[in-house]
């Protein structure tokens, strides 16, 4: 496959599936099911794996479009699916990947978004006419990653693809930063770092085997695959991850989650709180970690803090890593006022 990797990509993926994203209509998916658009894993290919309606595809694929008589479909016919975000937020970018579509791609997609609050039905998503287009009509190639950058700065939910005029998709990506909506973190103490409230990892020192946002996913892991997991150190260094919060707050408890890492888990791990001046505090000192764990301590600072890194001992895995605490009275009037020049 080619395709070149632009930094978007290392925002989190907010149609994942895992995310709570859902493809929830496509006008045809004759060959292919909609839902594979946003499997979580890469997309994979079997050859002569034939069914009853042909080849098997691991993503999204429509039927022939024909014209009347069996003439080529007008240049403006397309074929469409509707995302719902996990989470909904500002889109940087996204990613429509056609791995192993090699005769069958569309030769030109769009990409338009929405918002919309509550729980809206589909009819209602399909009727609406107030969809803004985020990227235009575009070229893109089979079997590639094909990365657009989005020029927005609206807060979304939901998302419709449109490939002209037919063919098939495996993936699609969503890459931005997640805007929950804000009477949903008044509530009392919640997880500051989950992608699902507004948090997301803001740098690492490795990703060689898995993307870090992983450990801000939402539930438990399931296998080590839904970590993150760096390379093997052969300096005398460690690695590390620094998360940023949904905004300042005051940390009461944190988790360490080495799930499914049974012989690659960190020997040890440290948490320092960064402060919005820039100044650090300690969170948690260096302590012990232990494989396949569920590691719980309680956090004993009053430091308003806008950022977390966590330090790693040397290198290895983590499942996840859950930081609860309540929102400063200076970071709910931030968000408010974000909330309202985002919508």
């Amino acid at each position: 496959m080619t395709g070149t990797t632009p930094d978007f990509t290392l925002l989190p993926d907010l149609a994942l599936r895992t995310l709570g994203g859902a493809v929830v209509w496509a006008n045809d998916e004759s060959f292919a099911e909609k839902e594979n658009l946003i499997r979580p894993e890469e997309s994979t290919y079997s050859p002569a794996t034939f069914g009853h309606k042909g080849q098997v595809y691991d993503g999204w694929e429509t039927r022939r479009r024909r014209g009347e008589l069996g003439a080529h479909p007008d240049t403006d016919d397309c074929d469409t699916a509707i995302v719902r975000l996990g989470v909904p937020g500002v889109i940087h970018g996204v990613v429509v990947d056609t791995a192993w579509f090699k005769g069958n791609y569309p030769p030109e997609v769009t990409m338009e978004a929405i918002a919309v609050e509550g729980y809206p039905s589909t009819e209602e998503l399909i009727a609406r006419d107030d969809w803004i287009t985020l990227v235009q009509r575009a070229k893109v190639e089979g079997d590639s990653r094909n990365p657009f950058s989005v020029d927005s700065r609206k807060r979304w939910t939901h998302v419709r693809l449109r490939m002209f005029p037919d063919g098939g998709v495996a993936r699609l990506r969503v890459h931005g930063e997640a805007k929950p909506d804000l009477r949903l973190l008044d509530s009392g103490q919640f997880d500051l770092a989950a992608l699902e409230n507004g948090g997301l990892v803001a740098d690492c020192s490795n990703r060689f085997y898995s993307h870090p946002q992983n450990i801000l996913m939402p539930g438990r892991a399931r296998v080590m695959g839904d970590g993150w997991e760096t390379a093997r150190r052969r300096d005398r260094g460690n690695d590390w991850v620094r998360v940023r919060l949904a905004g300042e707050g005051v940390l009461t408890m944190a988790e360490i989650d080495t799930s499914y890492f049974l012989f690659n888990s960190p020997g040890a791990a440290s948490l320092t709180g960064i402060r919005a001046d820039g100044g650090e505090v300690e969170l948690l000192p260096r302590t012990v970690l232990r494989p396949d764990t569920r590691h719980r301590f309680a956090i004993d600072s009053d430091a308003a803090v806008t950022e977390v890194r966590l330090d790693a001992y040397p290198d290895g895995g983590l499942a996840r890593l859950r930081l609860v605490g309540t929102l400063t009275e200076d970071a709910r009037a931030r968000l408010r006022a974000e909330y309202e020049e985002l919508s």
